[in-house]
């Protein structure tokens, strides 16, 4: 437990709520060619910005705990960095450092994965996100895996991609197939060491569903990964440009695949193998654990469930303790604003549709799902479409909107958090009407809720948790021209570098901190902002709020 929060002598809650809306994946572009935030119509963050304190905030690299700057920021990281006001070392970090210093190889886990394949001559699978974004995984960590289970002697080895093209280029699946099949091939060349990739398919296709959005999505990564059954083919390299060439689909979206020889699939998981799901990141990777783990499990038909012995990179859930066994220690976040509100009896809610409703509360509450105290939280989830986002680019934005503007009039809650996940979502397929239409569809709600925050007598804070719209064409590192390839710019359907905003409507501001706020942070430093502005003094640990007094 924590302890309550002391009121702040210089600043006084105001009678309505407060209302933090994180606009996910909406930054400042670097360039104007491809910024579809820049391009679409916002009449109300043009009118924020114009009236209101602003600043941008970082929210990515060491501002959100990731190992360098060059890496990108994501909403997992982001609203932990929102919700814990302090940075702590995340995913990517903890696991790098687990590898190189040898801590991942010897804690219990992976004794047992490798001791497993070992003592039974089985086979060693390895199940994740195929690529360096280092969002949920990095391609690295699985091949310091593999060379160390051969050095162990684990003797056969499948692994089963789940093809990125979203936090790396949409199409650029073989750059990282063609290497790797040449990194297994010279481990295979003595002969006592048989390593192969088994199926494959896009991300947003098979195995990576979160918050229980499409099951239908891990029924296919099951049917291939575990039993494989689908179309086969001789190699991954050969599935992936004959699924693009016959349906035109970018690496996401590319359709299931097994890779077969002799007529039968190479990599059937079975009894008495051992299974890692090498993603780091916890939101889309509870379904699939799910799949292995539990014994019963309506939303999946397993047939014969095959008894392995199966880890998780990091525990994905702390309050469910999921999966059941992990290799590396997830970051312990702890002293969370939700703990200290529900300390000091604040009132809140918190809202989201489906894609984004557990990064509002399991992720902003420091990876715990459930209430911290159900007499004081609200948690709402807005259904979403289940269907491709470009061609919904407004998503569920009016159905959450309409939800807060009830709250904020009902007098219920002092605080209101809610996420709309258009500019990010929709950013990922790098379809530019689209995020243009989804970044105006996030204005036009912001425009609602500025008039219901104002006739509450309430407060506004706008942010977000990484950029993503505002970078929708590919540069070049030097020159920053655009790449053109076939004659068109080169989409990017990843995360941005760029800041984000920070924009604060105080309608009965009289004075009590000054109209800048203060600049170059984190947007860990909402967290102590969002207290302040709720009458509260920030816990001395937290990063600095944005508020300057007088």
């Amino acid at each position: 437990m924590v302890e309550k929060l002391s009121k702040a002598s210089w600043f006084t809650a105001r009678r309505g709520p407060l209302v933090l809306v994180i606009m996910d994946g909406v930054g400042y572009g670097a360039y104007p060619e491809g910024d579809a935030v820049r391009s679409a119509l916002t009449p109300t963050l043009d009118w924020l910005h114009a009236r209101c304190p602003n600043t941008r905030l970082k929210a990515h690299g060491k501002a959100v705990g990731l190992p360098s700057d060059e890496d990108m920021g994501n909403s997992e990281v982001g609203h932990n960095a929102i919700g814990a006001g302090r940075v702590f070392a995340q995913g990517a970090k903890l696991v790098s450092a687990a590898i190189a210093s040898g801590a991942l190889f010897t804690g219990k886990a992976w004794v047992d994965l490798r001791g497993n394949c070992v003592e039974k001559h089985s086979t060693l699978h390895f199940i994740g996100l195929f690529s360096d974004g280092n969002v949920h995984s990095h391609i690295d960590h699985l091949k310091a895996m593999i060379v160390r289970a051969q050095a162990e002697g684990v003797r056969r080895v499948r692994v089963h991609i789940l093809l990125d093209g979203r936090d790396v280029g949409e199409t650029s699946a073989l750059e990282y197939v063609e290497p790797f099949e040449s990194f297994l091939a010279d481990l295979n060349r003595d002969g006592q060491f048989d390593a192969r990739i088994a199926s494959g398919g896009g991300r947003m296709c098979i195995t990576m569903d979160r918050y229980q959005a499409n099951w239908a999505m891990v029924q296919r990564g099951w049917d291939t990964h575990v039993h494989g059954q689908g179309r086969t083919f001789a190699s991954a390299r050969q599935a992936i440009a004959t699924l693009r060439a016959e349906t035109q689909a970018i690496d996401q979206d590319l359709p299931p695949f097994v890779i077969a020889a002799d007529g039968q699939p190479v990599g059937r998981i079975v009894d008495g193998d051992s299974v890692v799901f090498f993603n780091f990141r916890g939101d889309r990777a509870i379904e699939i654990t799910a799949a292995f783990e539990q014994e019963m499990l309506a939303t999946v038909e397993r047939g014969r469930r095959p008894q392995v012995v199966y880890a998780g990179m990091m525990e994905y859930d702390g309050d469910q303790h999921v999966p059941q066994r992990y290799l590396v220690e997830p970051p312990s976040i702890d002293r969370t604003v939700g703990q200290f509100l529900c300390a000091s009896g604040v009132r809140s809610m918190a809202i989201s549709e489906t894609q984004k409703y557990g990064h509002v509360t399991y992720f902003y509450n420091g990876n715990n799902s459930g209430y911290i105290d159900a007499k004081l939280e609200t948690y709402v989830e807005v259904r979403s479409d289940v269907l491709p986002f470009e061609q919904r680019p407004w998503m569920k934005a009016a159905e959450i909107t309409d939800q807060v503007l009830v709250a904020i009039a009902s007098g219920q809650f002092d605080f209101i958090r809610l996420n709309f996940p258009n500019g990010d979502m929709v950013g990922h397929t790098g379809v530019y009407q689209a995020v243009q239409i989804a970044v105006e569809t996030v204005d036009l709600c912001l425009g609602r809720l500025r008039k219901a925050v104002e006739a509450a007598g309430g407060v506004l804070l706008v942010s977000a948790d990484h950029g993503n719209a505002d970078d929708m064409y590919e540069h070049e590192k030097k020159t920053g021209a655009v790449r053109i390839e076939n004659g068109i710019p080169k989409v990017k359907t990843a995360h941005s570098l760029n800041p984000v905003p920070c924009l604060l409507f105080d309608p009965t501001y009289a004075g009590e901190y000054r109209r800048e706020l203060r600049p170059d942070m984190g947007i860990s430093s909402l967290a102590a902002t969002c207290i302040n502005l709720l009458g509260y003094a920030a816990p001395a640990d937290y990063d600095p709020s944005l508020l300057l007094q007088p």
